[in-house]
């Protein structure tokens, strides 16, 4: 078996290297594995029974629902109402627009539940504000860019949804829970570098007077988006829909919300269909291809020879945590979120149950890990889209995030090491004991 392991890794390598695209690649890497052990005829038999059986879940329906949701959010207006919202909230502190784009990275991408969305949402106004003041723009890029995760952090999310797939059956109300406070601080420390690089570049303050009249009008028009967050997830929590039903409501309450707005008309109602049901389709056949390899993972019994391998190493959990954080981070910077949680969770979940670890709090350390990695290159989506979007050199980026990163692997640790960060919220609402 371990020939099995051997291969599959060198045809994913190979696949990749290629070009070929990430889905494709773990379906014809674990295929031609399979192909190995058994006959052709079975190979493909059992290769289409794990396609079919994977896609077959209603709890799987959240997923395109939730992009649904995000892509009417942001196509409906959302990210000026949300800057203008956190610009009372982050005003006066130096360098405000940094503060801004982090709060509003927060909002918008617990509403669209994507990253990317939301970095190029908010970096589109943010950036020429950040350009007319003088703002050091590749450290500006560092914050959109390092910002941005957070939304995959704060549910709704659908990382936990297919993590809760994967993972066989993890509560999604738990997750979300449980994703708040690591979402909160990895957005205050990142504005906590903000306000020391403020300080270190004697960044003045400007205050600008809104009366309050304004700040009335400005809070009332992002109450409404707002109020997505709480419908959504206190209906999960109360019982009152599912995590899927709860994306239908998600989505249907956005689409209502843009139609009042006055952001849409049939035309962006089209451009929203498409880019759902393209979207909908590569994270869907991720799903279906990742059931392939998971099939390949239990066959040659890889997780059982990856715990055996670690708790060889060492029976400490604390050693155990940090090589599997290394492994994530490493991984992350070469895989994308989706794909990496479908492939790694069947390997590190057994391993981390076994020395105690409950599977919402690795849920949250996992995605923790993959965020970073968004960030960093040669693969980081987030970085890439962050640079072109201000027309900064990755070079002149990547030296302005190394505060962050230090502070985020800060926060890393206590989210490995003290569950509580993550449990908390969970056992308060009464989701798990």
């Amino acid at each position: 078996m371990t020939s099995s392991i051997i291969i599959l890794v060198i045809t994913f390598a190979i696949f990749l290297f290629l070009g070929v695209p990430i889905s494709v690649t773990i379906a014809l890497s674990s295929l031609f594995v399979m192909l190995l052990h058994l006959p052709f005829d079975m190979s493909l038999l059992t290769a289409s029974q794990s396609l079919l059986n994977s896609l077959n879940s209603f709890p799987l329906l959240a997923i395109p629902l939730f992009i649904l949701s995000g892509s009417i959010m942001n196509t409906g207006g959302l990210a000026l109402r949300l800057i203008n919202f956190a610009k009372l909230i982050t005003g006066k502190l130096p360098s405000p627009l940094w503060h801004i784009n982090v709060l509003t990275n927060m909002f918008f991408g617990a509403l669209s539940g994507s990253a990317v969305a939301a970095e190029v949402a908010v970096g589109k106004i943010i950036t020429p504000l950040e350009e007319k003041e003088g703002y050091d723009m590749p450290f500006s890029t560092a914050v959109n860019i390092t910002s941005c995760t957070t939304g995959l952090l704060i549910p709704p999310s659908n990382t936990y949804i297919v993590y809760s797939l994967v993972s066989g059956g993890t509560s999604i109300a738990a997750l979300f829970f449980a994703g708040y406070i690591p979402g909160i601080l990895m957005g205050v420390g990142i504005m906590f570098i903000c306000a020391l690089t403020s300080i270190k570049n004697k960044t003045k303050v400007v205050k600008e007077h809104i009366s309050f009249r304004d700040k009335l009008i400005i809070t009332w028009r992002a109450i409404p988006s707002l109020l997505l967050i709480v419908i959504t997830i206190g209906g999960i929590v109360k019982g009152v829909f599912t995590a899927t039903e709860g994306a239908g409501v998600a989505a249907l309450y956005s689409l209502i919300l843009s139609f009042i707005y006055k952001m849409l008309d049939f035309k962006k109602i089209k451009t929203i269909i498409e880019d759902t049901i393209v979207l909908s389709g590569i994270c869907l056949f991720l799903v279906a291809s990742s059931s392939i390899m998971s099939w390949i993972l239990s066959f040659s019994h890889i997780p059982e020879l990856v715990a055996s391998g670690l708790l060889s190493v060492s029976s400490s959990p604390i050693v155990i945590l940090i090589i599997i954080n290394i492994i994530l981070l490493i991984v992350g910077c070469f895989i994308d979120m989706t794909p990496a949680v479908l492939i790694f969770t069947p390997i590190f979940l057994p391993i981390v149950k076994e020395i105690g670890m409950h599977p919402v709090h690795f849920g949250i350390m996992l995605t923790f890990n993959l965020c970073i990695g968004l960030m960093t290159p040669p693969v980081g989506n987030a970085l890439f889209v962050g640079c072109s979007l201000t027309g900064k050199k990755i070079e002149e980026v990547v030296p302005k995030m190394i505060p962050i990163f230090i502070v985020l692997l800060i926060i890393l640790f206590l989210v490995t090491y003290v569950p509580s960060v993550c449990l908390f919220l969970p056992k308060l609402a009464g989701l798990l004991n």
